[in-house]
């Protein structure tokens, strides 16, 4: 049962890193600083970072150890979440940036 579980534990890393991955590449060509870096060749640990505003950074952990969200501003932690908190924040996080525009197109529409 253990050994299914660890299997399962591990898809599990592997499909998130995935989603991080593809999360960072629209974030990036929407005009956002964003990043996501793997670890190994089984792609089941990452970071991930993207810049929200200057000085305004997220980055959320991926690893055979657990997942964890950390938000910073101007380089002082603002919240720490780990597990399922973790990954809901990250997914209020990717809906609110479907909502926004893109940072180049809202200064379009400001001048």
């Amino acid at each position: 049962m253990f050994y299914r579980l660890a299997d399962q534990y591990r898809q599990f890393n592997h499909d998130l890193v995935v989603n991080l991955q593809a999360l960072a590449l629209v974030l990036a060509r929407r005009g956002y600083m964003a990043s996501c870096y793997t670890c190994g060749e089984d792609q089941g640990n990452a970071s991930f970072i993207v810049s929200l505003a200057p000085g305004h950074l997220v980055r959320f952990m991926v690893s055979d150890c657990g997942i964890a969200w950390t938000e910073l501003q101007n380089d002082r932690e603002l919240m720490k979440l780990e597990g399922a908190e973790a990954i809901a924040q990250l997914q209020e996080l990717a809906e609110r940036l479907k909502k926004d525009l893109s940072p180049q197109v809202k200064a379009a529409v400001l001048h």
